[in-house]
Protein backbone atom coordinates (compact mmCIF):
# COMPACT_ATOMS: atom_id res chain seq x y z
CA UNK A 1 0.00 0.00 0.00
CA UNK A 2 1.24 3.22 -1.20
CA UNK A 3 2.24 5.92 1.81
CA UNK A 4 -0.45 8.14 -0.02
CA UNK A 5 -3.30 5.33 0.67
CA UNK A 6 -1.92 4.82 4.18
CA UNK A 7 -3.34 8.56 4.77
CA UNK A 8 -6.36 8.32 2.77
CA UNK A 9 -7.38 4.80 4.78
CA UNK A 10 -6.23 6.44 8.14
CA UNK A 11 -7.92 9.86 7.29
CA UNK A 12 -11.05 7.37 6.36
CA UNK A 13 -10.88 5.80 9.72
CA UNK A 14 -11.04 8.79 11.49
CA UNK A 15 -14.49 9.68 10.40
CA UNK A 16 -13.08 11.73 6.91
CA UNK A 17 -15.49 10.32 4.49
CA UNK A 18 -17.05 13.98 4.33
CA UNK A 19 -14.43 16.58 5.00
CA UNK A 20 -14.68 19.68 4.49
CA UNK A 21 -14.19 20.33 0.14
CA UNK A 22 -16.36 23.87 -1.17
CA UNK A 23 -19.65 24.85 0.51
CA UNK A 24 -20.98 21.71 0.68
CA UNK A 25 -22.42 20.17 4.62
CA UNK A 26 -25.44 17.99 3.49
CA UNK A 27 -23.99 15.20 1.31
CA UNK A 28 -24.88 11.87 2.01
CA UNK A 29 -24.06 8.08 1.70
CA UNK A 30 -26.29 4.88 1.38
CA UNK A 31 -25.30 1.01 0.69
CA UNK A 32 -26.56 1.70 -2.71
CA UNK A 33 -27.10 5.06 -3.31
CA UNK A 34 -25.03 8.72 -2.63
CA UNK A 35 -24.74 12.60 -3.23
CA UNK A 36 -22.68 14.34 -5.82
CA UNK A 37 -22.70 18.42 -5.42
CA UNK A 38 -20.89 20.70 -6.60
CA UNK A 39 -18.28 23.45 -5.48
CA UNK A 40 -21.01 26.11 -4.30
CA UNK A 41 -23.56 23.56 -3.56
CA UNK A 42 -26.19 24.84 -5.83
CA UNK A 43 -26.81 21.97 -7.54
CA UNK A 44 -27.12 18.15 -6.03
CA UNK A 45 -27.77 14.51 -7.39
CA UNK A 46 -28.28 11.41 -6.21
CA UNK A 47 -26.71 8.33 -7.95
CA UNK A 48 -26.33 4.29 -7.75
CA UNK A 49 -23.53 3.19 -6.50
CA UNK A 50 -24.22 -0.02 -7.53
CA UNK A 51 -24.99 -2.14 -10.57
CA UNK A 52 -27.19 -1.68 -12.87
CA UNK A 53 -27.23 2.21 -12.65
CA UNK A 54 -23.73 2.32 -11.75
CA UNK A 55 -22.52 1.48 -15.44
CA UNK A 56 -18.47 1.92 -15.41
CA UNK A 57 -15.93 4.00 -13.51
CA UNK A 58 -12.34 5.38 -15.51
CA UNK A 59 -9.66 7.99 -15.77
CA UNK A 60 -9.51 9.90 -18.93
CA UNK A 61 -6.38 11.18 -20.48
CA UNK A 62 -7.84 12.53 -23.53
CA UNK A 63 -7.24 16.09 -24.70
CA UNK A 64 -11.16 17.10 -24.10
CA UNK A 65 -11.49 16.00 -20.65
CA UNK A 66 -7.69 17.63 -20.28
CA UNK A 67 -8.98 21.17 -21.35
CA UNK A 68 -12.91 20.91 -19.54
CA UNK A 69 -11.31 19.74 -15.89
CA UNK A 70 -8.41 22.31 -16.30
CA UNK A 71 -6.38 19.66 -15.14
CA UNK A 72 -4.12 16.97 -16.96
CA UNK A 73 -6.81 13.77 -16.96
CA UNK A 74 -10.25 13.23 -15.54
CA UNK A 75 -11.64 11.01 -13.22
CA UNK A 76 -15.15 9.72 -14.31
CA UNK A 77 -18.44 7.61 -13.55
CA UNK A 78 -21.19 6.83 -15.86
CA UNK A 79 -24.73 6.15 -14.46
CA UNK A 80 -27.65 5.51 -16.04
CA UNK A 81 -30.27 8.21 -17.07
CA UNK A 82 -32.59 5.90 -14.98
CA UNK A 83 -30.55 6.07 -11.52
CA UNK A 84 -30.06 9.33 -11.25
CA UNK A 85 -31.81 12.30 -9.81
CA UNK A 86 -31.67 15.85 -9.72
CA UNK A 87 -31.69 17.09 -5.94
CA UNK A 88 -31.59 20.59 -6.03
CA UNK A 89 -30.35 23.12 -9.05
CA UNK A 90 -30.98 21.48 -11.95
CA UNK A 91 -32.31 25.30 -13.48
CA UNK A 92 -28.50 26.38 -12.27
CA UNK A 93 -27.20 24.17 -15.01
CA UNK A 94 -25.55 25.61 -17.67
CA UNK A 95 -24.50 23.48 -21.02
CA UNK A 96 -22.22 23.74 -23.61
CA UNK A 97 -21.69 21.16 -26.14
CA UNK A 98 -19.79 20.61 -29.10
CA UNK A 99 -18.67 17.30 -31.66
CA UNK A 100 -16.08 19.19 -33.47
CA UNK A 101 -13.19 17.36 -31.09
CA UNK A 102 -14.68 14.58 -29.94
CA UNK A 103 -13.40 11.44 -31.12
CA UNK A 104 -16.73 9.77 -31.77
CA UNK A 105 -17.64 12.95 -34.36
CA UNK A 106 -20.80 13.09 -32.21
CA UNK A 107 -22.19 16.03 -30.14
CA UNK A 108 -20.65 15.73 -25.99
CA UNK A 109 -22.71 18.19 -23.87
CA UNK A 110 -21.18 19.74 -20.46
CA UNK A 111 -23.57 20.48 -18.20
CA UNK A 112 -21.82 22.79 -15.14
CA UNK A 113 -23.04 24.74 -12.02
CA UNK A 114 -24.15 28.36 -13.54
CA UNK A 115 -22.80 29.97 -10.19
CA UNK A 116 -19.17 28.03 -9.27
CA UNK A 117 -18.42 26.32 -12.70
CA UNK A 118 -18.05 22.54 -11.52
CA UNK A 119 -18.66 20.10 -14.22
CA UNK A 120 -21.44 17.92 -12.76
CA UNK A 121 -22.01 15.43 -15.94
CA UNK A 122 -21.28 15.15 -19.15
CA UNK A 123 -23.89 13.68 -21.62
CA UNK A 124 -23.23 12.12 -24.84
CA UNK A 125 -24.80 11.25 -28.45
CA UNK A 126 -22.66 8.44 -28.39
CA UNK A 127 -23.63 7.45 -25.15
CA UNK A 128 -27.37 7.14 -25.07
CA UNK A 129 -29.24 6.81 -21.76
CA UNK A 130 -26.52 7.92 -19.82
CA UNK A 131 -24.61 10.51 -17.75
CA UNK A 132 -20.65 10.99 -17.53
CA UNK A 133 -19.82 12.35 -13.81
CA UNK A 134 -16.95 13.63 -12.14
CA UNK A 135 -16.09 11.18 -9.31
CA UNK A 136 -14.57 14.11 -7.49
CA UNK A 137 -17.98 16.01 -7.10
CA UNK A 138 -19.15 12.95 -4.50
CA UNK A 139 -19.35 14.17 -1.07
CA UNK A 140 -18.35 10.88 0.64
CA UNK A 141 -14.25 10.62 -0.13
CA UNK A 142 -14.45 6.96 0.85
CA UNK A 143 -16.15 6.09 -2.64
CA UNK A 144 -13.76 7.63 -4.10
CA UNK A 145 -10.88 4.82 -2.87
CA UNK A 146 -13.89 1.91 -3.11
CA UNK A 147 -16.78 1.58 -5.57
CA UNK A 148 -15.99 4.54 -7.62
CA UNK A 149 -12.45 3.47 -8.36
CA UNK A 150 -11.40 3.23 -11.48
CA UNK A 151 -11.53 0.35 -13.42
CA UNK A 152 -10.02 1.34 -16.67
CA UNK A 153 -7.87 4.22 -17.88
CA UNK A 154 -8.31 5.75 -21.47
CA UNK A 155 -6.33 7.40 -23.89
CA UNK A 156 -3.14 6.86 -22.19
CA UNK A 157 -1.03 7.73 -25.64
CA UNK A 158 -2.43 11.46 -24.52
CA UNK A 159 -1.14 11.17 -20.83
CA UNK A 160 1.07 13.19 -19.93
CA UNK A 161 4.81 11.66 -19.31
CA UNK A 162 5.41 12.48 -15.83
CA UNK A 163 2.29 11.25 -15.06
CA UNK A 164 2.47 7.14 -14.53
CA UNK A 165 -1.02 5.00 -14.99
CA UNK A 166 -3.47 4.27 -12.36
CA UNK A 167 -2.17 1.37 -10.65
CA UNK A 168 -4.51 -1.96 -11.17
CA UNK A 169 -6.62 -0.86 -13.89
CA UNK A 170 -7.40 -1.55 -17.24
CA UNK A 171 -5.21 0.89 -19.22
CA UNK A 172 -6.52 1.80 -23.42
CA UNK A 173 -4.19 3.68 -25.64
CA UNK A 174 -7.53 4.98 -27.75
CA UNK A 175 -11.02 5.24 -26.22
CA UNK A 176 -12.30 1.94 -24.69
CA UNK A 177 -16.13 3.15 -24.88
CA UNK A 178 -16.01 3.54 -29.10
Amino acid sequence: MSHRTQQVSQHLAQGGRFPNAGLVRDGWSKEDEATATCYCGSVQLAFSTVKPGLVDTFVCNCTDCRKITASMFASNFIVKDTHLKHLRGESTLRQFGQSETITSGKKMTNHFCGNCGTLMYRVGEAFPGVKILRIGTVDDFELHETKLKPRIEQFTKDRVAWLHGAEGVQQESGSYYG
